[in-house]
Order: C-alpha cells, then sequence, then structure tokens
C-alpha cells in the first residue's frame, strides 16, 4: 500500500504496526485542514489493510500535536464557510468517528505537547502510552473559547471529575505522571523508553483475538451509557455477535480453543497470557454496535 503521496501525515510499517505520524513538526504537529484530510484518508486505508493488525499514532518531531492552527484551521476559513465545514467534518471524523470504534486496535504514542484539540484523538484511541515529560494542557479557556468539538466530553467521561473541572478552567499545564493517575493515558514511562513500551503492548494486543478484542472494546465503551437492564442485553447480543463471526473468519472459535487449551492441554494460564491462536483466514468487517 502506497502512502508516499501525503505530505502531513507519514505511514511506516512493520510487523504488524502501521506507524501513523502527523506531519509538521515546524509547527509542533498542530492540525491544518490537509492534516485532517490525510488524516482521515490514511485511517481509512489501514482499517482495509491485511497487512495492519494495529495503528500507533503518534507526531514527527518529538511533539503529538499542539493542538488545532489557529491560522490555518479557523483565520484563513473564515471566509470560506464551504471550506471550513469540509474541515471540521474531517477533524471530527478521524479523531473521533473513525477512531472511537475502529476495527483494529490503536494506541496513542504521546511526547511533547499534546494540547487542546489533540485530547480528542489522544482520547478517542484504545489505548495511550506517554513519556514522563511530556507537556498535557487544556489552554482554550486562555483564548477565551470552550474545548473545540468533542474534547470536553471526552475529557469529562476519562477523568477523575475535579481534575477535569481543575484544568479546563485553569489551562494549567500537566506532565505524564498527572495524565496518568487522573485517567488520561494507560501507562508513563521515561521518554527513552516510550516506542519499546508502545511495541511491548501492540505484542500483547496482536496476540488476541481480534474478532474478541474488537467487540470487547466496543462493548466496554457502549455500556457506559446504558442501565443495568440495557447493558446486560446488549452484552448477551453482543456475545453472540462474537462467537458468530469469530467462527466464521477463523478455522476454529477463539471460545473453544482457549478451553481445550485451558481444560484438556494445559498449556496455558488465562489470568498471565492468551492462549496460543488458531489460524486465521480473514476478519476485515466492523461489528455492529
Amino acid at each position: 500500500m502506497d502512502f508516499s503521496k501525503f505530505e502531513k501525515v507519514i505511514v511506516k510499517q512493520h510487523d504488524g504496526i502501521s506507524w501513523l505520524y502527523m506531519n509538521r513538526p515546524e509547527k509542533k504537529n498542530a492540525m491544518s485542514p490537509q492534516l485532517h484530510y490525510e488524516m482521515d484518508e490514511a485511517l481509512e486505508l489501514l482499517e482495509g489493510d491485511p497487512e495492519t493488525k494495529l495503528v500507533v499514532i503518534g507526531g514527527m518531531g518529538g511533539n503529538f500535536s499542539a493542538g488545532q492552527d489557529l491560522k490555518k484551521f479557523f483565520r484563513e476559513l473564515e471566509d470560506k464557510p464551504a471550506e471550513s465545514k469540509k474541515a471540521q467534518a474531517a477533524a471530527n471524523r478521524w479523531r473521533f468517528e473513525r477512531l472511537w470504534n475502529y476495527d483494529k486496535p490503536t494506541i496513542a504514542m504521546i511526547e511533547g505537547f499534546c494540547v487542546g484539540g489533540a485530547f480528542m484523538q489522544l482520547l478517542s484511541t484504545d489505548f495511550a502510552i506517554t513519556a514522563d515529560n511530556a507537556t498535557f494542557s487544556l489552554s482554550e479557556v486562555n483564548w477565551g473559547i470552550l474545548p473545540g468539538a468533542l474534547v470536553a466530553k471526552l475529557v469529562a467521561d476519562a477523568c477523575l471529575p475535579r481534575r477535569a473541572l481543575y484544568y479546563s478552567c485553569t489551562g494549567e499545564a500537566f506532565d505524564g505522571h498527572e495524565a496518568e493517575k487522573i485517567g488520561l493515558v494507560d501507562k508513563v514511562v521515561p521518554h527513552e523508553d516510550l516506542e519499546a513500551e508502545v511495541e511491548k503492548l501492540a505484542a500483547v494486543l496482536m496476540k488476541k483475538s481480534p474478532a474478541v478484542l474488537r467487540a470487547t472494546k466496543q462493548a466496554v465503551r457502549q455500556v457506559r451509557t446504558m442501565d443495568h437492564n440495557q447493558a446486560f442485553d446488549y452484552l448477551m447480543e453482543k456475545n453472540m455477535a462474537i462467537r458468530f463471526h469469530d467462527e466464521r473468519f477463523n478455522m476454529q472459535s477463539s471460545y473453544h480453543e482457549g478451553l481445550k487449551q485451558f481444560l484438556d492441554e494445559k498449556s496455558y494460564r488465562p489470568v498471565y497470557e492468551s492462549f496460543e491462536p488458531v489460524p486465521q483466514l480473514t476478519d476485515q468487517r466492523s461489528d455492529d454496535d
């Protein structure tokens, strides 16, 4: 798959992982309309790419993203309503609609600045690992505006309530340790270990059944807004869907293979590891929520 046509996005692929980088290092990867269009297209291509088992989202030049480019995304589009609407649609689509229910696991790799609008893709990925010296800031209050798009909603859902309110209202910057403490990321590591830790998590995730992993992450997200009865009904149906699609796309279902290896062969410990996956045919569809 050829990604050379992109200018504001760089894709590197190896060992089943596609590393998708925002590429405006001279602007600390502040997001322009062109960057949004290219990220949207790249994610669509990678979702259907049989060589891609997992996507890592990062930024070139030592920064994740300094948020929206105020000049390119706002000021230059003030008198261009059609282009502004197009850019906003692309920005919201890849940073939430695509990532939130993406078919494949996604990991945000945070270093340098993660500011404002960049919280949207940070919190829409499935997992996030940050360098300890990264700088996080919800700085919109300092510009006299609210956090853009769904940032406030995602932050409120992810963080401790008082921390969400505090950082949104003060604009105060904080580091990777605080980001882990308040629930923005899964893990904080020394900067020099960042890429290795991302690869370590990726290796764990890629051992899981793709169908089961996809359905599990979708289920966990969906039930948060349901009451107990709704959640029970949804999860029962989701479990049936997992078994149907897992058996359809694999030579043997993960459920039966896991039971065999645990009960009969006694070859793995489910608390500490995944079972040895069976050979797979193809798994390119999306489960309906």
